[in-house]
């Protein structure tokens, strides 16, 4: 809630700017007056002290600070779930039937874990992306791999979109000792991790294309698709797919048949956490 307050202006939230304002954003006593509750109130609750508000109350501080859909769903998410008991350690393993359908797509294709783990890749996946090889993590590749940071034109938005993508999947679970570990080391590591995740931006996973630029076919535009998988936690089929009968198609197709020679069945592993 802070993050968000502090990118709201004043002249966002209708309130005259008279003098030299010292912090960023609005003060949290101008959240609570617009939000119609005590300024003591809305301290508690930006500072996870008060865990049971109404519902009223948090559309109304979302409404104060300018939250989409998917901010307000994260809010929601956060007050609400009481803190998880810590579970017995449990592997991430692809269902047998998932995996032949990975095998049967001519796209490519992978599965991924909670936290970007890649699961299971096809052969047309892993020409496509060095990245997506089995045991590899899509966010740590992103974030300290060049020759992965290479592959996306667009790698700043791509970034970006991860890391909200992160937020959003992780919800009130921040005590996860997988995510633990790996927020850990890319903060450690990454000074763009480091900001993007002080930003608490919050979005939810969505087709939209994404531009790779291949290094044996080119720059190409792909579809990207995440569907979930029915009796697991959390685990998703991605599949990246062209426009049809436009040049990415070809570009793709000219990469699979180069690929023929060596291709094998979908490769897997499983992925011990918590």
């Amino acid at each position: 809630m802070r993050a968000r307050r502090e990118l709201v202006t004043p002249k966002q939230a209708g309130i005259p700017e008279v003098g030299v304002r010292r912090v960023p954003g609005l003060r949290r006593e101008e959240v609570a007056l617009l939000a119609g509750i005590s300024a003591d109130y809305y301290l508690r609750l930006e500072r996870g002290r008060d865990r049971n508000p109404s519902v009223q109350v948090l559309e109304s501080i979302a409404r104060v600070l300018h939250l989409d859909d998917d901010h307000v769903a994260h809010l929601m998410t956060l007050v609400s779930e009481a803190p998880r008991q810590r579970r017995r350690r449990r592997e991430e393993v692809p269902p047998p039937g998932a995996l032949k359908l990975l095998d049967s797509l001519v796209q490519p294709a992978f599965i991924e874990g909670r936290y970007f783990d890649v699961l299971a890749s096809n052969s047309l996946a892993r020409a496509l992306s060095p990245g997506l090889v089995v045991g590899g993590n899509q966010l740590r590749d992103m974030f300290l791999d060049p020759a992965e940071q290479a592959l996306y034109p667009d790698w700043e938005a791509v970034t970006e979109c991860f890391v909200a993508n992160l937020r959003q999947s992780v919800g009130n679970d921040v005590d996860d000792p997988r995510f633990v570990e790996l927020t850990g080391e890319l903060s450690r590591a990454s000074p763009r991790f480091r900001r993007l995740w002080a930003r608490h931006e919050v979005r939810g996973q969505r087709g939209t294309p994404i531009r790779i630029n291949h290094p044996q076919v080119g720059e190409l535009t792909l579809n990207r698709e995440r569907l979930g998988i029915g009796g697991t936690e959390g685990l998703m089929l991605v599949v990246y797919h062209p426009d049809a009968g436009s040049g990415d198609a070809d570009k793709l197709a000219l990469l699979a048949s180069a690929d023929l020679p060596t291709k094998r069945p979908a490769e897997q592993r499983r992925i011990r956490v918590n």
